[in-house]
């Protein structure tokens, strides 16, 4: 355990305290578990429903959060995609156990513009823009080495060259309407605060049991 581990073990969450944008608190909690060093903090399972609400989860890589929501990509045409074309409604966890956090997040899923999916995907390494292409994300596949072939077809195929995004390859956004911060303290009377999107735009906090 690290020292800055040790030092946010039974931390208090204080309603009074929390900053009152749950983004930016998120992005306290967040500045946190990265400087802890925890593997993979940006690792959030990624909840959605399908129109008469058969569940599916994941975990997926958040990869930027701003005042509009948390940024994540991946392939349209997956599973995740196709549920969230037609039921835009979904959730996400990040779970920083030895920090005892969690965070729970609620919102509504809208793709990020094109310009965007294009300026993250070309950042990417080229073995990860190669299996963006290759892969029919969700769907059955013979044997791996149909996935070998491809890729190797296609890397010799843009050698030299920059590899354009595919077009059923991009970015979400969550816009959050509830977040839930979790913090565990002695004797399982853990903090929960509570923000929830009123219809004015403003945020209510609140403190829930534990």
């Amino acid at each position: 355990m690290t020292t800055t581990t040790r030092i946010h073990k039974h931390q208090n969450l204080n309603e009074r305290k929390v900053h009152p944008d749950p983004l930016k608190q998120f992005q306290r909690w967040f500045a946190s578990a990265i400087n802890a060093k925890l593997p993979l903090a940006e690792a959030m399972i990624l909840a959605t429903a399908t129109p008469d609400g058969k569940p599916s989860s994941r975990a997926v890589l958040l990869k930027h959060v701003d005042h509009n929501g948390f940024v994540f990509y991946t392939n349209y045409r997956s599973r995740k995609g196709k549920e969230l074309a037609r039921n835009p409604r979904a959730a996400l966890t990040f779970s920083w156990i030895p920090l005892e956090r969690q965070i729970r997040i609620e919102g509504i899923v809208t793709k990020v513009s094109p310009e965007d999916s294009d300026r993250y995907f070309q950042s990417r390494p080229r073995d990860s823009q190669i299996s963006a292409i290759i892969s029919a994300q969700s769907e059955e596949i013979p044997h791996r080495n149909v996935l070998e072939r491809m890729a190797k077809k296609l890397s010799e195929r843009y050698k030299n060259k920059p590899i354009p995004r595919p077009l059923q390859w991009g970015g979400y956004c969550l816009k959050p309407t509830r977040v839930e911060f979790w913090q565990g303290r002695k004797a399982r009377l853990h903090d929960r605060i509570l923000y929830t999107l009123l219809r004015n735009g403003k945020w209510k906090i609140q403190r829930l049991a534990p």
